[in-house]
């Protein structure tokens, strides 16, 4: 029987970055021994690939276009009812440690206490991201390509926190609960870049390891859409071949210290006896692009950047599973509740890991995501269905991928008439959740709103943007461009 749950979230974690997920020789110790005692999911999915609109689909268990937190400026504040809220009222404690990437420590999010909590940047977050026609000139400097390799960063030195306070409340505080279930939230920021690695993690990944990412010479087709965001967002013309090698040692070297700190953190609560009645989850709001296709950081609907890690561990889990249901992040919250006895939240249609692990693979589920932000002139939509993926963008072609014959999503399929039948229903799917182009309109029309509020299109661009949210305690520095 469960009587806790641990939810452990990552940030910027691609699927494809650990162990048990396949990768050659990335060392996930840690993550890896979780997945063995219980259940991985292969096609989990972010319901928004950026920090801020993902997190708040995790807290409500609602889509963005439902909730209207379209970007990294329109943060999560407590006016939809999260499972947090839930919890409390069924008199249980809810409690977050590490990133939130809320708009602030006061609203009411449904925590009973958030310690060294990180949210978006003075309240206000990235204004930036409601530029969009036309959209602002290419970055004429890119923090990611000038913080690399090994050595130490605000981010590392704030998940060693995040560790410490963890295991603090597990020893010290957990006790005094003994009698009240409880669901402590560690929010780890690495993998995210700065991509500066701690020097023992940085070294176990030699250069000769690292071979070129797909896509990544300048003749590779990319789709217009992703060709003008990055245009904009054009981080890879500031790496050479060597330093490219750097950041992406440096991201595993960052993996594998997120493993070390989630490693510490499970053992404390198998010290502290609550690992056998604690449900524990692993995931990340969304992946990384790793230079694949000439993209960093995430904002898009390919895998590297959609595609999550997804694992539960714990009572009513069945261990060394693997499960090839798609799911989404926002079923996040129905799970912990489900786990704990409360049942459903939020969107109903939300259905609980927990129940999806225990039944059959159903291919015919549908795991769906959009994006409005950064870089975007219009929206992005996905539906992953059975072994394609539809990709729509607003004034833009589609892009349709069978994953069993495509995995690395090469071959757009989208105009090939063997697949008309799979256009139709993957379409007809995307427009049981939206209409894309009164959604694009919907976010648009909210962003130039905020825009406005801020000064306008010069303003805004004036000031620059952050290009990451600094921790507590860490100063802002703003990058001009977008």
């Amino acid at each position: 029987m469960v009587k806790n749950v641990l939810f452990i979230m990552a940030d910027e974690h691609q699927q494809r970055a650990a162990g048990c997920y396949g990768h050659p020789f990335l060392k996930t110790p840690s993550i890896d021994a979780l997945a063995a005692s219980g259940t991985r999911f292969t096609n989990a999915y972010t319901n928004s690939p950026i920090c801020v609109p993902a997190r708040a689909s995790f807290a409500t268990g609602l889509q963005v276009h439902e909730t209207g937190y379209w970007d990294n400026a329109q943060a999560y504040d407590g006016r939809f009812e999260s499972w947090g809220h839930a919890l409390q009222k069924a008199g249980m404690y809810c409690l977050s440690i590490g990133k939130l990437h809320y708009r602030n420590e006061t609203d009411p999010t449904g925590f009973n206490e958030q310690i060294d909590p990180m949210h978006i940047t003075e309240g206000v977050g990235s204004i930036n991201n409601c530029i969009k026609n036309p959209l602002p000139p290419p970055i004429k400097r890119s923090k990611m390509a000038e913080n690399i390799g090994p050595g130490e960063s605000s981010y590392s030195r704030y998940d060693e926190r995040t560790t410490k306070n963890t295991i603090d409340w597990l020893e010290n505080e957990a006790p005094k609960h003994k009698d009240q279930p409880w669901a402590l939230f560690c929010s780890f920021v690495c993998p995210h870049y700065p991509l500066i690695s701690p020097p023992a993690f940085y070294e176990m990944y030699p250069h000769d390891l690292i071979e070129k990412p797909k896509g990544n010479d300048k003749d590779y087709p990319l789709h217009p859409w992703i060709e003008k965001f990055r245009a904009m967002q054009c981080h890879d013309e500031f790496f050479t071949e060597e330093t490219r090698k750097v950041a992406i040692a440096s991201y595993y070297g960052l993996c594998s210290y997120l493993d070390s700190n989630i490693k510490k953190v499970l053992d404390t609560l198998e010290a502290c006896g609550l690992r056998d009645d604690t449900l524990i989850i692993y995931t990340a709001d969304h992946g990384e692009n790793l230079a694949t296709r000439r993209l960093w950081g995430k904002a898009n609907m390919y895998e590297e950047a959609a595609n999550i890690p997804l694992i539960l561990s714990g009572p009513g889990v069945p261990a060394g599973q693997v499960i090839d249901t798609p799911v989404t992040l926002a079923e996040g919250g129905n799970t912990i509740l489900d786990a704990l006895g409360i049942g459903d939240h939020g969107n109903p249609v939300n259905q609980s890991w927990i129940k999806t692990a225990n039944e059959p693979n159903d291919m015919n589920r549908v795991a769906f995501s959009q994006y409005h932000a950064a870089g975007a002139d219009s929206a992005a939509f996905m539906i992953r269905k059975g072994t394609h993926k539809l990709i729509y963008y607003v004034n833009y072609e589609p892009e349709l991928f069978d994953h069993e014959a495509d995995p690395e999503e090469i071959n757009n399929v989208a105009g090939d008439p063997a697949y008309t039948g799979v256009m139709k229903d993957l379409n007809a799917e995307l427009r049981k959740f939206v209409n894309p182009e009164k959604v694009n309109a919907e976010a648009q029309a909210s962003q130039a709103a905020l825009l406005a509020k801020h000064g306008g299109r010069e303003a805004v661009l004036s000031k620059g943007s952050t290009q990451g949210t600094p921790p507590p305690g860490e100063k802002i520095e703003y990058v001009e461009g977008g």
